[in-house]
């Protein structure tokens, strides 16, 4: 210990510290005066010693490896070797249960637990079990009710990232998903493979009652009704005897609700009432913006959207929105594939 208080012959004056270098003594001295002579050429951050501006040059600036592809730079050849897989396609991780490949170690690890069914990861909340970290994240949002990612544009939250991804393409206006054949962009990968059934005429969904098919499964649901009987309409469609009943009427053309004034007839007691207003000019629903009035909530409801812009009606096939349905059933007249002559 005296040996090494002797060695140290270089003596601070402002604070009585000894070092055994004049080199240290300057170091040293730095931390009073605030010197910091070793400056960053690319972001203009200054450091009292050289090795100090050596390991912040390494951390964030050196990229000396690039992507011959599309000139991205990586510190790191396995960041390289990693980010080449996405322009090459490579997937060297097999599973040796399924065949299936991927791009990353972890993402096959991932997989692995699908076969083995492990679950490691635990939702404190109600004991649900999960075989991703990522999943188990989401899945705590649905107990939290958290939005994690905001737009900042509108402000509106979401509780999943890819979630607000695909909401941003409503103010970027972008549609990274193309038709190869026509040159239509879509917003969602979902709308484009939709899009696709026009060029190739494929429809999935058939009718198991007459085989007739549909590019869309909501089309098929739609077509099932002409279908089914009343008896099996009574468990399936309707949740009520009324509902029922007012079925019944549509289909056997029962018209029990007459009108006094003009003698029409209508299957449906409210329907009257629409009706009568049209005699008596009463009109319940007023806007509150311009003061215009209805004769039906409906109508209101279509009216309000010239204020507020809202466009309800969207085309499955290729974005276009509408105010009123039956301006998108016109649409949908451009898509629809007709048999050459």
């Amino acid at each position: 210990m005296n040996r090494q208080k002797l060695n140290k012959t270089h003596f601070c004056s402002m604070c009585n510290s000894s070092f055994p270098t004049t080199l240290q003594l300057e170091i040293h001295i730095r931390n009073h005066t605030g010197e910091k002579p070793f400056c960053c050429d690319v972001c203009d951050a200054s450091f009292i010693v050289l090795d100090a501006l050596k390991q912040h040059v390494r951390s964030h600036h050196v990229q000396n490896l690039y992507c011959e592809v599309c000139g991205m730079a990586f510190r790191y050849k396995s960041e390289l070797t990693r980010h080449m897989r996405s322009h090459t396609g490579e997937k060297p991780y097999p599973c040796d249960a399924c065949g299936s490949c991927f791009k990353e170690k972890s993402d096959l690890a991932a997989h692995a637990r699908i076969h083995s069914g492990e679950k490691p990861y635990f939702c404190e909340i109600c004991n649900l079990s999960f075989n991703q970290k990522s999943i188990l994240i989401q899945h705590k949002r649905t107990h939290t009710r958290e939005k994690a990612f905001s737009c900042q544009v509108c402000g509106t939250s979401f509780a999943q990232r890819s979630t607000l991804k695909l909401h941003m393409r409503i103010h970027t206006g972008e549609k990274p998903y193309s038709c190869e054949i026509c040159g239509t962009s879509f917003a969602q990968r979902s709308t484009l493979k939709v899009h696709m059934r026009i060029h190739t005429g494929e429809k999935p969904y058939s009718c198991e009652v007459c085989g007739a098919s549909f590019t869309q499964r909501s089309t098929l649901k739609g077509h099932i009704r002409i279908h089914i009987g009343v008896s099996e309409v009574a468990g399936s469609l309707f949740s009520c005897k009324s509902k029922l009943t007012t079925h019944i009427q549509i289909q056997t053309g029962e018209k029990q609700h007459s009108c006094k004034t003009c003698g029409s007839s209508f299957n449906q007691k409210s329907v009257l009432i629409k009706h009568i207003r049209t005699h008596i000019g009463k009109k319940p629903f007023s806007c509150q913006v311009c003061g215009s009035s209805f004769t039906r909530k409906y109508n209101l409801m279509v009216h309000l959207r010239i204020h507020s812009g809202e466009k309800a009606y969207s085309c499955q096939v290729c974005d276009l929105s509408y105010m009123n349905k039956s301006d998108l059933n016109k649409h949908m007249k451009i898509h629809i594939v007709r048999p050459k002559k």
